[in-house]
């Protein structure tokens, strides 16, 4: 465990089907639309790691009562979430030794980007949990600028290197398609043509790990969805090599 993220929902996982009418059950899913009325909290974090987080509910999660019957459920939606950042701080610390914790925890009507989502599931009613992540490690204080070392007075002007070399420099306007590969499987051809509306194919792909950012039939980078003002967008967390990159335009020509 490295992120108050990851502390966020295996915190979440538990205390939600203990704390809630039902037992509903959490677990990570594609973003999906919000219904009007949505609300939700946002959590300042400081500490080892430090930043804004915030949860986002459909309005429709009001209309059962999950906290208890005749309390108030924002109110307890928004004491429960408090619950759930505060025991995050103290489980990230428990597994990774990293200090954090909850400096304030405000109302918010929405978030314009999300980093996860969610949907809590309790027989045959759902709802959407959306999150935005931005928590992390601090910046580092800017250092003073180091100061020129004096040249000789007759040492000759040193022309600077070329970033790139010029055959390069002629293919960065090339236009190349890029796709996000969420995971794949092997079928035998029986299975395929007896695919229907409403089945599902499983790939190899856990929900938490990265997708794959694909130029050519190489794999250039690695992330995480989210979705910017409606559509679906990639998180860069990891990227190849420079040369690894190059390799993709080959496989093109």
């Amino acid at each position: 465990m490295k992120s108050y993220l990851e502390a966020w929902i295996n915190v979440a996982t538990a205390l939600f089907s203990q704390a809630l009418a039902g037992e509903p059950v959490l677990s990570e899913s594609l973003p999906k639309p919000l219904s009007a009325g949505s609300f939700g909290f946002a959590a300042t974090i400081s500490g080892d790691h430090e930043g804004r987080f915030a949860i986002v509910l459909d309005a429709t999660v009001l209309e059962t009562p999950l906290v208890g019957e005749g309390v108030d459920q924002k109110a307890g939606w928004k004491e429960l979430l408090r619950e759930v950042c505060d025991a995050a701080s103290g489980d990230l610390y428990a597994k990774a030794q990293i200090k954090v914790k909850v400096e304030k925890f405000d109302e918010i009507a929405g978030e314009a980007k999300i980093s996860n989502a969610f949907q809590l599931k309790s027989g045959d009613r759902s709802w959407t949990i959306l999150v935005r992540d931005e928590v992390r490690l601090p910046k580092p204080a800017a250092a003073a600028p180091p100061q020129p070392a004096a040249r000789p007075a007759a040492a000759p002007a040193q022309p600077p290197a070329p970033a790139l070399s010029p055959g390069l420099e002629l293919l960065l306007d090339v236009e190349l398609e890029a796709s996000l590969r969420f995971g794949c499987r092997e079928l035998p051809l029986g299975e395929i043509l007896e695919l229907g509306p409403g089945d599902v194919v499983q790939l190899d792909r856990h929900v938490a790990d990265p997708v794959d950012l694909i130029v050519g039939d190489k794999i250039v980078a690695r992330g995480e969805v989210v979705l910017v003002n409606g559509n679906f967008g990639l998180r860069v967390t990891e990227v190849a090599a420079p040369k690894k990159r190059l390799e993709s335009i080959r496989c093109l020509f």
